[in-house]
């Protein structure tokens, strides 16, 4: 591999989507882990606000604290971090030096690969309000260390709820998992045509914003988006019939998946028993996916 290529997404922040159950925390675990491998120093957000368990497939104990408090706590608790629908503005103080956070707040899973969580709605018990702030944090946060750059994996929550408050317009890449269901494919579907738009200067909805100010802010952070581009990994894939049928699918709207992840069942015992996700025998299928990334992000600084 050419040394233009090589390390070519240190720096990158890539967020991960996918549907509810479509192996997407496996993926963002599995990715960093294999990032790491090719060298990289990789920093994971766990910016899903209600599934559990991102630091246990790390080989974590215990989560570090959120962030939500590092950054003064939830609007609707009395803090400071804000929906960003509601308030477009920047996260103050979103650029963050690993060395230099207190150390509750940063977790190690091995050598060169970190943990930071955004928090959890179940902390704030029932009427805390909406996830938003999480968002917010997701769309603005960026880490280094030192004057090292890390690639920062974004896992975000089930859905499509963070990418309709615009966290992709902080991204340089967005990962779609898809799992084979039709639920997911026909997400997979609204992924692209959602970047597609960001791509051609589709503005987000502002009617709801009553200060000029803000509405200009909201719709230059749409005409400023870093993002790239969508990219599509396959996951839960049982046999080469239902990869086959899934890329034929995934085909009839232009996607071409980069790579797949396929099921198995030491994967799936982690997840129920709280261990250490184990590393695949099918790494190698990993590590294509790490070279695809490369090429594209490569391909991406050759044209910018």
């Amino acid at each position: 591999m050419s040394t233009d290529i090589k390390k070519s997404l240190a720096g990158r922040k890539i967020g991960v989507l996918g549907k509810g159950g479509a192996g997407k925390s496996t993926a963002v675990v599995l990715l960093a882990r294999a990032l790491v491998r090719a060298g990289y120093t990789v920093c994971i957000v766990d910016a899903d606000s209600t599934n559990m368990g991102l630091n246990k497939a790390l080989g974590i104990a215990k989560p570090p604290a959120s962030l939500i408090e590092y950054f003064g706590g939830m609007i609707f608790g009395g803090g400071l971090v804000t929906c960003p629908v509601d308030d477009p503005t920047l996260l103050p103080g979103a650029e963050l030096v690993l060395q230099e956070m207190p150390s509750d707040y940063v977790a190690q899973a091995e050598p060169h690969l970190y943990l930071l969580t955004a928090g959890k709605l179940a902390q704030w018990g029932a009427g805390a309000g909406c996830d938003g702030p999480i968002s917010k944090i997701a769309r603005d946060i960026s880490v280094r260390m030192d004057n090292e750059p890390l690639v920062t994996l974004i896992d975000f929550k089930a859905g499509f709820e963070d990418s309709a408050r615009g966290v992709v317009t902080g991204l340089d890449w967005l990962i779609a998992v898809v799992d084979p269901t039709q639920a997911s494919l026909a997400l997979a579907s609204d992924i692209k045509h959602m970047v597609e738009g960001v791509g051609t200067g589709q503005l987000p909805a502002t009617r709801h914003l009553h200060d000029p100010n803000l509405i200009a802010l909201a719709n230059r952070l749409y005409q400023e988006a870093r993002l790239r581009g969508a990219l599509f990994v396959l996951s839960r894939i049982p046999d080469e019939s239902t990869e086959s049928f899934m890329r034929r699918e995934l085909a009839a709207h232009d996607i071409k998946p980069i790579g797949t992840i396929y099921e198995d069942s030491t994967v799936a015992n982690a997840w129920l028993t709280g261990a250490a996700l184990p590393f695949p025998s099918t790494s190698s299928d990993l590590e294509g996916i790490i070279s695809e990334l490369e090429q594209v992000a490569s391909s991406s600084s050759t044209t910018s």
